[in-house]
């Protein structure tokens, strides 16, 4: 095998990874600001009703991450013992921590993928709800839902897809919250409104740090009363901030980057062509995330690090996420630095 050659490395590892630019940071420099937790924070509100605008809901919510803002949904919306469904990997279910059964108490139930990766169908939903029994049954509240998948290999659940499995969950009685970290690669994917993939979710999360470019922040939307009752979980959980308009006014000059997107797309494509070209088996990417199946992940990242490309690893596959700050150059780099299968 060739020694690793030299040059910078890649970090593929996360959209997570990237680094506010200079434009970012002058608006968080020049942010007006006041005390969110007392009085509201003028920039953080901005953000806020940006936001809601975007996805359709009467108001939104600033949280420090996803998944605080997944954790404080599970908390308003469930009572210790009840049950919530979501997606088999799904982010809340494997990548939190377990808060959802340590804080929010709640009990988790895992859905198949029936309908492709990532993807229940409304079958599953209205199966899974129990009915009936005695008083010490499980009580289904919850239905969590994920777009884009990212343990799927950021894998997009359509409009008509989505109104389907909300359609299935309100009737057999549950609330719906979507997990839309990726939301808007899903939106630029299938060249609709982001409003569309959240249309009759009772919440939805969305984040700003991972393929936009903000530094931290997320915003949780949904309902006034479910908002008022969130900013509260917020406070106890330590997610209050102060002069927040300073990472704010980040998320803000987040949004209107959101059609670039479409790069980190097109650079995942190149990147799963290239692989598949050197003799590597991997799906083309639906939206910006490469899934590499191999037979030892935690080596193959190691192995790979070697070569200037950093990856994590994930279930029996190695992950690659373009984003802002990786270029063209840099995906036909790692092409050409690739080792080839053993």
């Amino acid at each position: 095998m060739a020694p690793p050659p030299a040059g910078p490395q890649v970090d593929l590892r996360s959209d997570t990874v990237t680094r506010p630019d200079a434009r970012m940071r002058r608006a968080m420099a020049d942010a007006e600001v006041g005390d969110d937790v007392l009085d509201g924070d003028p920039t953080m509100r901005a953000l806020e009703e940006e936001v809601a605008g975007l996805l359709g809901t009467e108001d939104a919510l600033w949280v420090p991450s996803g998944s605080m803002g997944n954790l404080i949904a599970l908390c308003v919306r469930l009572e210790r013992g009840d049950r919530f469904l979501a997606p088999d990997q799904a982010h809340v279910l494997e990548q939190e921590v377990g808060t959802a059964a340590w804080l929010a108490g709640g009990m988790p139930r895992a859905l198949p993928w029936t309908a492709g990766p990532g993807r229940p169908s409304p079958a599953d939903v209205t199966g899974a709800v129990a009915r009936g029994g005695p008083y010490f049954a499980l009580r289904d509240r919850l239905l969590c839902l994920e777009n884009t998948h990212n343990a799927a290999g950021g894998t997009v659940t359509s409009p008509s897809e989505h109104r389907e499995l909300v359609a299935a969950a309100h009737a057999a009685g549950l609330l719906v919250h979507l997990d839309g970290a990726r939301l808007w690669n899903a939106a630029v994917a299938l060249g609709v409104r982001v409003a569309e993939l959240a249309e009759g979710a009772d919440s939805v999360q969305v984040c700003l740090s991972k393929g936009l470019g903000a530094p931290v922040g997320s915003v949780l939307a949904g309902g006034a009363a479910f908002v008022r009752e969130g900013r509260r979980v917020r406070k106890m959980l330590g997610g209050g901030v102060r002069q927040g308009g300073i990472l704010a006014a980040a998320g803000l000059v987040a949004l209107g980057r959101v059609d670039r997107l479409a790069e980190d797309h097109e650079h995942a494509r190149l990147l799963a062509a290239g692989l598949a070209e050197r003799g590597w088996k991997t799906d083309v990417p639906q939206t910006n995330i490469v899934l590499l199946p191999v037979d030892d992940p935690p080596r193959t990242v190691e192995l790979l690090a070697g070569y200037g490309i950093r990856t994590v690893p994930t279930g029996d596959a190695v992950r690659m996420i373009t984003h802002c700050d990786v270029t063209r150059e840099d995906v036909l780099r790692v092409v050409d630095a690739f080792p080839a299968p053993v």
